[in-house]
């Protein structure tokens, strides 16, 4: 096999490796969310998202250790920009996809999140994201899943889990 083929077929087999390996975290969790009778947005919002977005931590861990940092970053902003542009857009255009009222705060965590990335990456005027600014994001999403399973009443549904 030529190079440019065994690229070609390692870049093929990655992405169905990929697609796999996010079905099979998402298939693996979703039953533990629902047995603890979390309501669908919540599952979308965590499981889903984390089913969906792992195989894109490894890619930006992979590129970030090899020095390719633009990888990693145009990875997370051109997800994004897909998710919301393309996928939405496709599943509107498919199927009209109603608007909860009550989801407007996840919608203002999504834009917060945005706009912290966007001003970490221009502070100090050195245009990087800092390990203090890493820990930062991250204690931010936990706070989110915390609040998530806290409104979903997930911390009164543990012992569910726990007794079968």
């Amino acid at each position: 096999m030529t190079e440019p083929m065994l690229t070609y077929a390692l870049f093929a087999a990655g992405v169905l490796i990929l697609i796999g390996g996010a079905s099979v975290l998402v298939d693996g969790a979703a039953p533990v969310v629902w047995r603890l009778s979390m309501p669908d947005i919540p599952i979308g919002l965590t499981v889903v998202a984390i089913g969906t977005s792992t195989p894109e931590l490894f890619v930006n861990l992979l590129a970030a250790y090899r020095g390719t940092t633009d990888l990693a970053i145009g990875n997370i902003v051109g997800s994004n920009i897909l998710n919301v542009f393309l996928i939405l857009g496709i599943g509107a255009v498919i199927f009209p996809l109603p608007f909860r009222p009550d989801m407007n705060l996840d919608i203002l965590v999504m834009i917060g999140a945005s706009l912290f990335v966007f001003l970490f990456m221009f502070t100090g005027g050195r245009s990087i994201l800092d390990r203090w600014e890493g820990a930062a994001l991250l204690a931010c999403y936990l706070a989110y899943v915390g609040y998530l399973a806290l409104a979903s009443g997930v911390s009164g549904s543990i012992d569910r889990l726990s007794t079968g």
